[in-house]
């Protein structure tokens, strides 16, 4: 009886957690789209520490999770985890905060979260884009460039999106060369005046 009244507190715990953070994720939601980052990323945080951790026997109880049996074990590839519907919301949360950060300017914690949703699902296109941006926006262009040839090859309803922004950061680039060959000249030139007369 002690064991039943365990996976029924399992249960309801997991439920609650998991309805909460679904509230928290919505809550968030809603404010990135009235242009609120600030309390998007804020209920969105809050939707994590309800989410993360939230215990995967309770999860198949709920039948949100099913256990994987020695055969699937066998065949299943060993990089694949076993994805629940938390991991999914998780994954959303994570290329909703990038795109935040995004709109902040904050490259850094854009870059950041679109690996966290990354690590989710390495197929999230979204989160694969907001990463490259974010890295083409710190001055990484080759890792930026090589994010969006893979969208560009792996999604084609994206390949538009990847080409524009390749240009885009190409532009930057070149802008960046420019300068900095300029100054490089500058420093060279100044060298030769600095020579002293014989």
């Amino acid at each position: 009886m002690d064991n039943l009244a365990n996976l029924d507190s399992v249960r309801s715990s997991t439920e609650t957690k998991l309805n909460t953070g679904k509230q928290k994720k919505d809550t968030g939601d809603q404010a990135f789209k009235k242009g609120d980052t600030k309390e998007a990323l804020k209920a969105y945080y809050e939707a994590l520490m309800y989410l993360v951790g939230i215990d995967k026997t309770g999860l198949q109880s709920l039948g949100l999770s099913q256990p994987l049996s020695s055969a699937e074990d066998a065949t299943k590839d060993p990089k694949q985890k076993e994805k629940s519907e938390v991991d999914e919301i998780i994954e959303k949360i994570y290329a909703n905060m990038s795109a935040c950060h995004i709109k902040n300017q904050n490259w850094k914690r854009a870059a950041e979260t679109a690996d966290k949703a990354l690590q989710k699902n390495e197929n999230n296109y979204k989160a694969m884009f907001r990463k490259a941006k974010a890295l083409g926006e710190q001055g990484f262009f080759e890792k930026a460039s090589k994010i969006l040839e893979d969208v560009k090859a792996k999604s084609p309803a994206d390949a538009a999106a990847a080409t524009a922004e390749l240009a885009r950061l190409k532009v930057i680039d070149d802008e960046r060369e420019r300068v900095h060959k300029q100054k490089l000249k500058g420093f060279l030139n100044k060298k030769k005046d600095d020579k002293p007369v014989e």
